[in-house]
């Protein structure tokens, strides 16, 4: 258990340094050429980035994270007529309150 622990560890640090060095070598690529003013970043300022994107834009769910799973497991549990009832409703337009 402890083993399989530190392979996981390990393999989320590796993958950290070799995102950050992938991000700070396109930023160091791109940027600058692009845009006049901007410097180039150095490794930490490009993990930085990475955790600052990843915050704003993707969270620390993964894709999906564990909300389509709980779903698939509501869909297995229908039967064949709650699922064709839910597809119906799914598929149906949105009606306005006409007040």
């Amino acid at each position: 258990m402890k083993a399989r622990f530190f392979w996981k560890l390990l393999m989320v640090l590796v993958i950290a340094v070799v995102l950050g060095g992938a991000v700070m070598v396109l930023w160091n690529l791109v940027m600058p050429g692009l845009f006049a003013g901007i410097l180039q970043i150095d490794y930490w300022h490009a993990l930085g980035l990475l955790v600052l994107s990843r915050i704003l834009f993707g969270g620390f769910r993964g894709h999906g994270g564990w909300h389509g799973r709980r779903q698939w497991q509501k869909w297995q549990a229908m039967t064949a007529e709650e699922r064709e009832q839910f597809r119906k409703g799914r598929s149906a337009p949105c009606k306005k309150n006409e007040e």
